[in-house]
């Protein structure tokens, strides 16, 4: 994936939380993509290895982790570009929602933050 290539994706906020990412959820459409960080979230998010300030750091974690659980619930896809040797963008993508999930896309979002 090319991000020069993608018409449709969208850079994040300087520091997406997330709520944030949530909201975009709910509103994307089908192939539409959201970088939600710039670096390398594994040392990024990990409480010994980072350098980001502690606040920055929790909220880099929880967007990772509703990233994730989004992903889980048939949200989203999560990609990786490769920008540079150890760092990338990470990028969620907007699958079509599921069947199930067209009157109840907020409960399964909802669902995805309390697990």
């Amino acid at each position: 994936m090319r991000t020069a290539s993608h018409n449709n994706q969208q850079a994040a906020a300087p520091h997406l939380t997330d709520i944030d990412l949530y909201a975009w959820i709910s509103q994307a459409e089908p192939g539409e993509a959201l970088i939600y960080h710039r670096g390398f979230l594994v040392v990024d998010a990990d409480k010994a290895l980072s350098t980001l300030p502690t606040d920055r750091r929790q909220a880099l974690r929880g967007v990772a982790d509703a990233a994730f659980h989004a992903a889980k619930q048939g949200l989203v896809h999560l990609v990786q570009e490769r920008l540079e040797m150890d760092r990338f963008a990470y990028i969620a993508i907007a699958r079509p929602r599921p069947k199930a999930a067209a009157a109840s896309l907020s409960a399964l979002l909802l669902e995805a933050r309390a697990a």
